[in-house]
Formats: structure tokens, sequence, C-alpha cells
């Protein structure tokens, strides 16, 4: 191991400190970030250019959640996420796995196909509308929601925001992504539905016996409805020409935050929002969260501590690509738990270009893509999609605990990286 300096030392504390008090609850997780982030300043880990520079803060991330907050919000008071709510309910008459099943194949595909983050903010009040009107817990199809935005994000480019970083450095195009992760989230879909039965058993059967046919009926009757059929029109004529920004943002030279501001603008012109009750249904709790934990976790990725935690796990590999990418795709899965997937990407896709010079590029490249994506499932903080709807859960008072979601998180990543295990030893097993 290199020997390192006074400022790994601090920087690292400073990091477990923040994580322990993140995990313990002891004080609001925001609070934590932020504390951490002064403290990084304060012992000049960063300075203050540094922690607020784009290298180290993805303002990306930031201002397209704040944009998607917003479109989502003006789209919610025309009650369309109330009528697909009762679609739901409708076409399962109710019954809670059918229900969960839909739902996370509702928001593995959206997540595919715009990005996990942008989906889980357009989910959430569906699944909050089903539990309050049928009188049931949210939290088993809330927490299948997250494992299902981050599988299915794992099968593209624009799925989420790792795989754009990737893509970007890398050189890798949708059509890459398709077909060397596509496959992969499709089993791991499959393999989590079937173990969602098992892991939400005890909330499902109590689902169960609250539900009465007269109550779904009435449910059906009463609610199916859209509130504001012209801003509707408007609402999802935004999101469709947003959701093509996505699509076309490299060829446009965009950021998915211009975008999804742009269309946040437009909307509240076009629907004639007023800009103070819009801007207070926005989770700045959360966007705070992440600007305070991008800082504390920056002062480690210039400390080297990760680098280098990374290069001795790699060097005991012996030069065979295929070891090292079953190394990294655990070591990934393991970190990206701990330290959001975006940053750690950030910081392993320069370790990955270099050593592709030497060994198999590709095997390393969707070892790192499929650890970091799927590795995130497993903690209510190891991707940007679980911390949006945790925010979103707890300020409608059913806050999700670091401790309750390790129970259902942790099976899911230790079943998704077993197949992710699988795909790559047979793809490059021997190079």
């Amino acid at each position: 191991m290199p020997d390192l300096g006074s400022d790994t030392l601090v920087a690292v504390a400073v990091f477990l400190l923040t994580y322990a008090l993140i995990v313990t609850e002891k004080v609001h997780r925001t609070l934590a970030a932020l504390g951490g982030a002064v403290v990084v300043i304060a012992l000049g880990l960063l300075d203050q250019e540094e922690a607020f520079s784009q290298e180290v803060v993805d303002f990306n991330v930031i201002f397209l959640l704040a944009g998607m907050m917003i479109i989502a919000s003006v789209l919610g008071k025309t009650g369309i996420f109330q009528w697909l709510a009762v679609e739901a309910v409708r076409r399962t008459n109710a019954h809670p796995y059918g229900l969960l099943v839909l739902i996370s194949l509702l928001t593995a595909v959206a997540s595919a196909f715009l990005d996990n983050v942008t989906t889980v903010v357009l989910m959430t009040p569906i699944v909050f509308f089903i539990a309050e009107r049928l009188g049931i817990s949210p939290m088993p199809f809330l927490v299948s929601e997250i494992i299902a935005s981050n599988i299915g994000g794992t099968a593209t480019l624009i799925g989420d925001p790792p795989n754009i970083i990737v893509g970007s450095r890398l050189g890798k195009d949708f059509d890459d992504f398709l077909v060397n992760a596509g496959p992969v989230a499709a089993v791991s879909l499959g393999a989590y539905l079937g173990l969602a039965r098992w892991l939400f058993r005890r909330e499902l059967a109590r689902a169960e016996r609250r539900l009465g046919a007269d109550d779904i009926a009435r449910l059906v009757l009463a609610e199916r409805r859209i509130a504001d059929p012209h801003v509707m029109r408007v609402g999802l004529a935004v999101l469709g020409v947003t959701i093509a920004g996505f699509l076309l943002a490299r060829p446009l030279g965009l950021e998915g935050a211009t975008i999804a501001l742009g269309g946040a603008v437009v909307l509240m012109v076009l629907a004639r929002e007023n800009v103070h009750d819009v801007l207070k249904t926005v989770e700045w709790s959360t966007l705070f969260f992440f600007l305070g934990l991008f800082i504390v976790v920056g002062a480690v990725v210039k400390s080297g501590a990760v680098a280098a935690l990374a290069q001795q796990a790699l060097a005991l590999t012996g030069g065979r690509a295929d070891v090292a990418a079953l190394l990294l795709l655990w070591m990934s899965g393991a970190l990206s738990a701990v330290v959001d997937n975006i940053p750690y990407t950030i910081t392993m896709v320069p370790l990955v270009e270099e050593l592709g010079r030497t060994l198999h590029p590709e095997a390393l490249t969707w070892a790192l893509v499929l650890g970091a994506d799927l590795g995130g499932n497993a903690t209510i903080i190891g991707a940007s999609a679980n911390v949006i709807v945790s925010s979103m859960s707890e300020a409608r008072g059913h806050p999700i605990t670091f401790g309750a979601y390790l129970r259902y998180g942790v099976p899911v990543t230790l079943l998704t990286l077993l197949i992710s295990t699988v795909d790559v030893a047979l793809r490059y097993g021997g190079v």
C-alpha cells in the first residue's frame, strides 16, 4: 500500500465521521453532509474554489434534479399521476404483488430511456397516491421503485449518471450499452421481481388483508379523472420535448441540466404557474445533501485514497483481465454502496483507461459500469435515485431509514452482482 500522507488520513476520517452521522441518523443527513463539507474546506483539504468547482460538485446532476422536480410538480397538479395510479390499481385488481411488479416494470423501462433520477421524481407521486388511497404502506413499493430504477438505468447510456460519464470519457455510445449492459439488466430485473415476492412477503400480506373489493371499486369510480386537461396536455408535450432533448443532448452540445431547466421554465410560462409556489415544491434538502456529499467525497478523491485502494486491489490480479474485471466489479459494487456512484465513477474512469492499455479494456469498462450501477442499490445513499425517493418519502411522513433499507438493498445487490459475475466470466474468461 502506498504511503498515504496526513491529508489523506484526515480526509478519510472526515468522510467516515460524516458517513457515521448519516447512517446512525443522529443528525439529519443534509446537515451531516453540509457539516462535513464545511470541515473539509476549513481544514484546507479543499480550498473554496476547488470545493465548488465542477470537478468536485456535479452541478449537472443538481440542476437536472431541480428542473425535473419542477416539471413533475406542475404535472402533478393536473391529476395525471392519480390517473396512472388508478389505472395500475384497476389493471392489477389492486393485488399488492401485481402492483409492485407493474410499478417496478414501469420504473425500470422509463429509467432506461429517460434516466433513473427523472423517473423516480415522476413515479414517486404515483406510489404515494396508491398507498394513501388504499390505506397501505408505501414502503415496499418505494423500495422496489428505487431498486428497479437502478437496474433499468444500467441498460443504456442515458439511464444512469455513471453511464453518461463512462460513455463520454471511454467513447461508448447508446448501442454499446444496450448490447453489453442491457442483457444483464434484463436478467437482473427478472431475478429481482422473483426475489421481491419473498423479500416483501410480510408487507404485501398485510396490504392484501387491508384491501376490499368495494374500496377498489370506489377508488376507480371516484379518482380516475384528470383535474386540468389543458395543463396536462401542455405538460406532457413539454416533458416529451425534454426527453427528446436528453436523447439528442450530445449532438446538440447540451448537458442534461440545461435541457431540464429549459423544460421547467417553458412549462411554468405556458402553464402560468406562480414561481414562488412551484419553487417551494423543490426538494432543496436533497440538493444540498448532494452538494455537501460531493465536497466531502471530493476531498477523499483529491487525497488519493480511493485511487490508492483501487490500484492496490487491481495489482493483485497478476495481469489477467478477467480476474481484474471481476475484482473491479465487486470492488465497484462495494464502494458504490458507501460512496455515491457518480464521484466514484469519475475517480475510476482514468484508472480503467490507463489499465486498459495493457489489459482488455472492454472487460474493465463493463465491469465498472455494472458494479457502479448495481452496487448503488445496496444502501439508501448509494445512488442519486435512492436519495431522491428517500427525501420525498421523508417529506410525506414515511422516512426510509438506513437500516431498514439495508434489509432489501443488500440481498438484491448480491444477487445482481452474481448475475454480472457470470456475464463477465462467460464473455472474458481466460482473457
